[in-house]
């Protein structure tokens, strides 16, 4: 009877525990629209980013644009958050997520209106490089919104949200902005001002809504901390970040991520194509690998926020994008080609809203300093997005075949399952 009695009052003490965590971890239906809200600025953010490749042969015909200048261009952006990645995460660590997307989101959407006005290579690159100051704002200040106001049960879930805006925007850019706007306002300097202005047009939404939402609710994750601007505060969130060894793990995921990722998006529709397939088969294929990604976004995340397993997730991504890369240098038909582009994409669709979320969770790390620790993740990161694509593309040039760059592409996906095996279960 005394065990019966001691039993019940155990269980009575893990429910009054369990609701306890419940109160805690509760979310206002108001911080899920805010979330929301931000993946629209992420799906402005890639709209506006892939009208330039969207409207490159107009642009390059328009300004005399040579294939090299082309290039430069398309490669602007991302070479730019390898200097400025870090001090924009700094910042953004500083002023807060709402303050800091507010203020992205009018850089980005002046400088496209800049961009649409430009006459020459000079004006354009300036502009574009202007851009990618904003562009910095939306990649880190939305992980960090998240970690401010989200429990780390839903860090993956949530990051999926704007992750698939960021989808959207760069479908939008191409079958909105090239198929639509382009021949319905007059071609692409139109297009740009409109897509510029849409952008300052959601900062009446946004600006409101994380006023309200900020005087309301807070930041109860934490993550809008007071340090100051002084070199000794900068150096010290710096070395934080820099020495923990879990940060050097992630940098490694990273950076095979952005690899694969720039690499297979920009190289598909050329590789399908080299296998004899018609040019609308090999845009299929390059479309079934933004498909994969959607598909593993969806699913990757939540489930391991279900689960528990960050780790597990990093891992199985990993894999899967070795088994993707590894058939696409042997698959010789359409079939097997858009398959193995599915998996592939899967895997780094999934991995993608991981390195975002899992910095949150470190110790020592937390939501302070989201952002500081996601922009060093792409600092490094985006040297694999800007070579990888190079690397393709030369040895291809070398060899005459595809088999040596898609190597490289393979060891990248193992190098994501070493570091995701290595990584502790936070």
């Amino acid at each position: 009877m005394v065990d019966d009695d001691v039993g019940r009052e155990s269980d009575d003490a893990s429910r009054e525990r369990a609701a306890d965590t419940d109160a805690v971890d509760a979310v206002t239906p108001s911080s899920y629209l805010l979330v929301v809200l931000g993946a629209g600025s992420y799906l402005l953010l890639m709209a506006n980013w892939f009208a330039l490749a969207a409207f490159l042969d107009p642009i390059a015909d328009g300004l005399g644009l040579s294939d090299t200048q082309s290039g430069a261009l398309v490669g602007a952006v991302p070479l730019t958050y390898v200097p400025l990645s870090l001090l924009s995460g700094l910042v953004l660590d500083r002023i807060g997520a709402r303050r800091g997307i507010a203020i992205s989101v009018g850089i980005f959407g002046v400088a496209q209106l800049l961009r649409s006005a430009t006459g020459d290579f000079a004006g354009m690159l300036a502009t574009t490089v202007l851009f990618a100051v904003g562009a910095t704002g939306i990649t880190f200040g939305l992980p960090k919104l998240v970690a401010s106001i989200f429990p780390s049960r839903l860090l993956g879930t949530m990051s999926t949200v704007y992750i698939l805006g960021s989808y959207a925007g760069t479908a939008a850019a191409y079958s909105v902005g090239r198929a639509i706007l382009g021949p319905a306002l007059g071609g692409w300097r139109p297009t740009f001002r409109a897509l510029g202005a849409a952008a300052l047009a959601f900062l009446a939404v946004w600006v409101p809504v994380a006023l309200w939402h900020g005087r309301r609710h807070g930041t109860p994750y934490g993550g809008d901390g007071e340090s100051a601007f002084s070199l000794a505060s900068l150096r010290t969130d710096v070395a934080r970040v820099f020495s923990h060894r879990v940060m050097r793990l992630l940098v490694v995921v990273g950076t095979a991520y952005l690899l694969l990722g720039h690499s297979l998006q920009g190289w598909l529709p050329t590789l399908a194509g080299s296998r004899g397939v018609s040019p609308e088969v090999a845009a299929t294929v390059a479309t079934l690998f933004v498909v994969g990604q959607a598909v593993g976004t969806v699913v990757v995340p939540p489930v391991s926020d279900r689960l528990g397993r960050r780790r597990d997730g990093v891992v199985a991504c990993g894999l899967a994008a070795v088994a993707g890369v590894v058939a696409l240098a042997f698959v010789g038909d359409a079939v097997g080609a858009g398959a193995a582009a599915l998996v592939a994409g899967s895997g780094v669709g999934g991995v993608s809203p991981l390195v975002r979320a899992i910095p949150t969770e470190i110790e020592d790390i937390g939501p302070a300093l989201t952002a500081t620790a996601v922009s060093l993740i792409f600092a490094v990161g985006e040297l694999g997005g800007f070579f990888g694509p190079f690397l393709v593309g030369g040895l291809r040039d070398l060899t005459g075949s595809f088999l040596p760059g898609l190597a490289v592409l393979a060891v990248g996906a193992l190098a994501m399952v070493a570091a995701g095996l290595r990584l502790p279960e936070i």
